[in-house]
């Protein structure tokens, strides 16, 4: 299981501002990523950015998982990257219909974001799952989704 660090937090406070969040998605990814498990392709569309910050999943975070899911923006790339545990689910929604015509694919993936305490720098670990849509196109990332901080560190690899 491989870890995506980040090193820096770019959105403090236990309520970051998930326009800020948006503005930096829409201005920083790029299209396409290779999930090194798989081979599969992932493409960021245009809606990721909207998704993330203002899906119900969202919306319900406060806190310490909010900043997590904020800050984890900066790695979206090295998550699809470091993806594991692809499953297919199906589509059971009419909304999603055209968009992710033939169901999702979920993805495990892991994070941890730096914290200092006493002047001494060290990280919480964070597990998540991508949530990525199929359609016609292929496959296009809609949200990370079932963030939770880890008890204790994880094995790194």
């Amino acid at each position: 299981m491989a870890i995506v660090k980040i090193e820096k937090i770019l959105f403090p406070g236990k309520k970051p501002n998930m326009e800020d969040v948006k503005n930096y998605l829409n201005d920083t990814l790029n299209s396409e990523y290779i999930v090194k498990e798989t081979d599969d392709i992932i493409k960021i569309g245009s809606k990721f950015a909207s998704e993330f910050c203002g899906s119900d999943y969202t919306k319900k975070l406060q806190g310490a998982l909010l900043k997590a899911k904020a800050n984890a923006s900066q790695i979206v790339p090295e998550m699809i990257e470091n993806a594991t545990n692809r499953r297919w689910v199906e589509n059971k929604e009419s909304k999603h219909n055209k968009n992710a015509k033939f169901g999702w694919y979920r993805y495990d993936s892991h994070f941890s974001l730096p914290v200092i305490f006493d002047g001494k720098k060290s990280f919480n670990f964070y597990r998540a799952t991508l949530v990525v849509r199929i359609n016609d196109n292929g496959l296009y990332l809609h949200d990370v989704v079932n963030i939770k901080k880890e008890d204790s560190k994880p094995f790194e690899s």
